[in-house]
């Protein structure tokens, strides 16, 4: 009888003590097998192209190359690769991001063993795999109109604390124009004042503090 053919792994994280971990997790699996580990994009870049895995296990926010851009790199030259996106962020942006830039999975790495090792073999299999109750939210949230790259900015200047005055000095706009997009990004994320537009905004990765 011909031994099973093991899921050719490669772990890309720039934590140490996470990396070992997931290491030590996938490699108690009979049909799992880490091949190579990278700890930033960039290697996790160089190493595909070395291995050729049938899977990467990929951290969003690495140093050097992110892992978003390590994906769509990777992606790239091999359209074929399957990545499932490993992190710490659940917001509805950084998985968007991560489902955009190629990424047939995500999960957080708060996930134990027991969701882990299950969204591996799907992701390897040829599916996808997002958490149920990141994907409710997301599918809940669908309606949610994207705000412009100015109404970022405007955001980003509340998120610090500034007053529409400091805001309209600060991207030589004026107040008026401030007070408009203000009115736009309450819409859109549908919260009543600025206070709640910063934490909704957190919450579903649209900005980072």
């Amino acid at each position: 009888m011909r031994p099973e053919k093991k899921i050719r792994i490669l772990v890309a994280d720039d934590h140490y003590v996470v990396r070992i971990g997931i290491v030590a997790l996938v490699n108690t699996e009979s049909d799992m097998e880490v091949v190579a580990e990278a700890v930033d994009g960039l290697q996790a870049v160089e190493l595909f192209e070395r291995h050729q895995p049938d899977l990467v296990l990929m951290d969003a926010r690495m140093t050097v190359k992110t892992g978003i851009e390590a994906i769509v790199e990777i992606r790239r030259k091999n359209p074929a690769a399957r990545v499932l996106m490993l992190t710490a962020f659940d917001g509805d942006a950084d998985i968007r991001k991560a489902f955009d830039a190629g990424a047939q999975g995500y999960v957080l790495k708060s996930a134990t063993g027991e969701s882990l090792i299950p969204a591996i073999r799907s992701v390897a299999a040829g599916g996808r795999w997002i958490p149920q109750e990141v994907a409710h939210r997301l599918s809940s949230r669908n309606s949610y109109e994207t705000l412009t790259a100015r109404e970022l900015e405007v955001l980003n200047e509340i998120a610090k604390g500034l007053a529409n005055k400091q805001i309209a000095s600060a991207l030589d706009i004026t107040e008026y124009t401030v007070k408009d997009h203000l009115k736009n990004i309450l819409a859109k994320l549908r919260v009543a004042d600025r206070t709640e537009a910063v934490s909704v905004s957190v919450q579903r990765g649209i900005i980072h503090l």
